[in-house]
Formats: C-alpha cells, structure tokens, sequence
C-alpha cells in the first residue's frame, strides 16, 4: 500500500518528531529537561473542572452535541468577548464552535483554499498554516518575521500578483514562536490590505491573555468593519490550561464562519457537551487562576533572561506568550544548536527551522516548567560550556 502524495508533501509533525528524540536520550537514563512543547503545566482551575463534573450527570449532555456549538456556549463565548474587546457579534450567524484552534487552521483552510490558490503565512510560524495549505493543494506564500521589524510581517512586501492570487492570510499576535506583539494600528493595516484585495484575514489569538508588563493584547475586530473580511480564532487550551479539553470558537465574518461550520459538519459531530458547559465555567468565572499563571510565566521569563544573560546572550523580556525565540550561537544550524542541547545537557528545545526557513539561525524555549527546573537547564548549559559566543560553545 501507499499513502497519498498529499501526506508525502509535508514534513513528520514536529513535536511527534521531538519527542521521539527525547525518548532516546532517555532511554539511556539521562533525565531530560523539555523546554520543547507550550503545555501549561499549571492545573485547569477547580472550577470549570467542577463544572464539567456536574455536567457529566446530565443524561442529555452524553448525547450528540448540535453542530456548531451549544446556545449556551456560544452565548458565554459572545459576552466574553464583548467584555474582553467590547466587540459584538450575532451568536446565529458571527460564531461557530472549534475542537481547538488548530482544528479550526485546518478547516477554514479547506473551505477556502482550492488547487493553486495561495495562502499568506508568516513564516517563522505555527507549522499548521503551511502544512494545512500544502494538505488543501494550495500554494504557501511565507512573509519572513525579522527581528529588525520586531517580527511583524511586512505586509507592504507582498508583490502585487501575490496578492492578486491569494485567497487568505494568517495573522497570529501575540505570536507562536517569536513571542511578537502588535498594536491596533498593524492590524488596522492588515484589514486595509485585506479588504484591497478581497483575501480573508484570519487571525489566530490563541495567546490572547498571556500578556505582561501592562500589554494588553487587540482582537483584530476591534478594527472597524473588520467583519466584512477577517474571522478570528479563539482557544481555551492556554488561558485556562485546558490543552487537553479541546475546544475553542472562530468569530466574525457571517459568510467565512458559516463555511468553517459547514466544512465542520461533515468532518466532526463538535464538542463533547459536558466540556461546553466547563468552558461557560470559564468564561463566567474568576480570573485568579489566569493572573496567578500569568505572575508565574512572568517570573519564569525573568529568570530566564538573567540566565541568558548570563551566557552571552542578549534579549529583551517577551511581553507576551511562554515562548522565548533567540539566536543560536554563532557559527551554528538551528539543527545543530538543538541536538548539541540534548545531547549534552538533556535538554529539549525545537530548532527554528521546525517553525518555518526564516526560522533558521534561532531557537524556541517555553517556560512550562518550575523555576527550580529551569535553573537547572540553565546550569547544564553552563556545564556543558553552552553559549552564545562561539568560541565557548561546545560543538
């Protein structure tokens, strides 16, 4: 038998493949330290895990969900968002439900993306939006993320028969890997070059309240008239450490979110109902537990870029995400960095280039483990003569 050539066009998922190396190492007894995956390692607050406990005796919630989402979850999720971003949108028409974001990537893409058409995508950047186009038969067009512009996309350097051709263009800030930031004004130029050429903006904000030091982080449909051609996509997996619940929600644009929903229902019967019902928890309940993780990621990043310091690096503090994205030291790969840091210290960071070719010369380290731990990675590299100077590093 053979696969398809679709599935012989992307590359292995990159932390299946990550994890796969952590296995080996520690197969031969070394303790590995994974700085690799963002998975809160926080628990999901009491409360919504109440929730979804007491909704687990209700008799309907163990039938099939509509599609779409629950009234009610949609309900939850709209005045969320109208406290959050004081943004309105019609629960009938302007929302559907996702299995998280990254089903969400997946399938708004399949219903806009045919043969040839291209797809804008930053690049580094969440290896979803390359590997979904490529899955679709769509063309990837990559806007390279360059420290000098803060690692916002150059909109004003996409050429014109690009632009022409393109069928939609993936935003996501505060952004996976490079931990990047944007005001209202960016996003404003986004829906400008949007609606100029009738592409349909999506912008994913999945870290939307894993922000620091006073930034406050913009839903692109705080623009206005934003909704006649961008949807945004929302997750409960990183505010509520809830990564392994599923769920999350698309909003916006009428005609974009009835396409996502229809592609959905002929691929998924939705969310499990009971887990519907946790995330109203959520959403209506306190926010202690997402200021607490917040101070924790804060004091993580803190001690992290003293040690960095430390080692010869030069870095500001992110001011959004856990994710630290930082040059290799000099005269190395991205590649050859992330096997020196595991296979002498035992230590799991993804090299720059899992995230897209513009990721090439850097790395990403998440800070979803205990200060103690990460100081002890920290003293590994310092053993092991890990910096960023090159003539100290070991190679």
């Amino acid at each position: 038998m053979e696969i398809s050539n679709r599935l012989k066009a992307i590359p292995p998922y990159v932390f299946a493949e990550l994890d796969k190396k952590r296995a080996v190492v520690a197969a031969r007894g070394v303790d590995v330290i994974n700085l690799g995956i963002g998975d809160p390692d926080q628990p999901t607050p009491a409360h919504i895990v109440a929730a979804m406990q007491e909704a687990l005796k209700n008799p309907l919630n163990h039938r099939y969900p509509p599609f779409g989402g629950t009234k009610e979850y949609k309900e939850a999720a709209v005045a969320w968002c109208k406290r959050r971003f004081n943004i309105e949108l019609a629960v009938d028409t302007e929302i559907t439900s996702l299995i998280g974001s990254k089903e969400g990537i997946h399938n708004i893409i399949a219903a806009f993306v045919d043969p040839g058409d291209i797809a804008i995508i930053p690049d580094p950047a969440y290896p979803v939006y390359k590997s979904s186009t490529i899955l679709a038969g769509g063309t990837p067009y990559t806007m390279p993320l360059l420290p000098e512009n803060k690692f916002l996309a150059d909109l004003d350097a996409i050429p014109e028969d690009v632009a022409k051709k393109a069928k939609i263009m993936f935003l996501n800030y505060p952004g996976n890997p490079t931990g990047a930031v944007c005001d209202l004004a960016y996003l404003e130029k986004a829906v400008a070059f949007a609606r100029k050429h009738d592409i349909l903006l999506v912008h994913d904000l999945a870290y939307s309240e894993m922000t620091f030091d006073g930034y406050v982080a913009h839903s692109v449909l705080e623009v206005p008239g934003a909704k006649d051609i961008a949807i945004e996509l929302h997750s409960l997996s990183k505010t509520y450490n809830m990564t392994g619940w599923r769920i999350g929600f698309a909003i916006g644009n009428a005609y974009a979110i009835k396409a996502l929903a229809q592609i959905k229902s002929n691929i998924d019967t939705d969310i499990f109902r009971a887990i519907q019902f946790a995330a109203i928890a959520a959403f209506n309940g306190p926010t202690d537990d997402i200021d607490r993780c917040n101070k924790l990621y804060m004091e993580r990043r803190d001690v992290a870029v003293a040690a960095f310091r430390k080692l010869g690096w030069e870095l500001e503090p992110i001011k959004a995400t856990f994710y630290m994205w930082l040059p290799v030291p000099k005269g190395m790969t991205s590649s050859d960095f992330s096997t020196i840091m595991l296979e002498d210290a035992g230590i799991v960071v993804p090299p720059g280039t899992a995230y897209g070719a513009c990721g090439e010369g850097f790395f990403r380290l998440s800070l979803c483990t205990n200060k103690e731990r990460l100081q002890e990675a920290f003293d590994r590299m310092e053993k092991h003569s890990i910096r960023f100077d090159r003539n100290a590093a070991k190679v």
